[in-house]
């Protein structure tokens, strides 16, 4: 009898335990702060969160940079042939149809600026088209118009759905929703019911897919799109270094309510993602 006591006890007690790690766990998912989201009226990128998107980043400023020069060039070059060869200041005009140094001169210099270019660009390139050993595999499949995910390893299996979708416009129900979950009325068509936990660090694979028409997964902070084409699995990684909440909408057309099918993912420490794990193989089992 009291070694019954004693393991009921000792059953109790793990249950309490696991459920006080499970609420620790849902508290720190819902108290992370808002990393990677659109703000209105800003333009550049967001905020980089992984080494993918730092690369995009810089990648970006050098191509501004070398576009840059080449228009300024071009204009003065324009504004300077108008000057310099109108009617009024050149009534003569020359008679030579061909320059020969000037010809391959505008055609080497095009040439080395594109080598210039593919040699920083493709190793861009070939980083995020080279699929590492995954510490997560996801599979995501996209439906008109919702998420599913499917940790492949872990036995988890979720739908994820735009906070009130079907409800129309933002009102004090979806404002109650949009609470409930952590969020405020700014992240409404942002903020999704379920969302995508990976812990901060793990590289993650994401096998993705579409169920009817062609969409398009995406997380602009993480520097990663990849389309959701029916009858193919194609990939992407991502390793992401910050913990954060970061949002991700549809980027590819498919349909009349392709903007209601937002993607968020949540980064979170180790210890709360293994926490978070445990409860959602019990919540969403595969």
């Amino acid at each position: 009898m009291r070694m019954t006591n004693f393991v009921t006890k000792l059953g109790a007690a793990a249950g309490a335990a696991l459920l006080a790690t499970g609420v620790a766990a849902q508290t720190a998912i819902e108290d992370l702060e808002i990393v990677g989201a659109p703000t209105d009226g800003e333009m550049g990128w967001q905020p980089a969160a992984t080494e993918l998107a730092r690369d995009l980043h810089w990648l970006d400023g050098m191509l501004l940079v070398i576009i840059t020069v080449i228009t300024l060039f071009v204009t003065g070059l324009l504004a300077f042939v108008i000057l310099r060869y109108n009617a009024r200041a050149n009534p003569n005009a020359a008679t030579f149809t061909h320059n020969s140094p000037l010809e391959v001169a505008w055609t080497i210099v095009p040439v080395v600026i594109l080598v210039v270019i593919g040699a920083f660009s493709l190793p861009v390139l070939f980083k995020q088209q080279e699929i590492p050993e995954a510490d997560i595999t996801i599979k995501v499949t996209g439906y008109q118009w919702y998420w599913s995910y499917e940790y492949l390893d872990e036995g988890v299996f979720f739908e994820s759905y735009m906070i009130g979708y079907g409800e129309g416009n933002l009102n004090d129900g979806i404002s109650a929703q949009l609470a409930e979950a952590g969020y405020s009325d700014d992240e409404f068509r942002l903020a999704t019911d379920t969302s995508v936990i990976v812990p901060v660090g793990a590289t993650v694979v994401m096998q993705v897919t579409g169920a009817d028409v062609i969409h398009s997964w995406t997380i602009p902070a993480f520097g990663v799109k990849q389309d959701a084409v029916p009858g193919r699995l194609a990939q992407l990684w991502f390793a992401a270094e910050q913990e954060g909440i970061y949002f991700g909408q549809c980027s590819e057309l498919c349909g009349k309510d392709h903007a209601y099918m937002p993607i968020t993912v949540k980064v979170v420490s180790q210890e709360v993602y293994d926490a978070w794990l445990a409860g959602a193989q019990e919540e969403f089992p595969a």
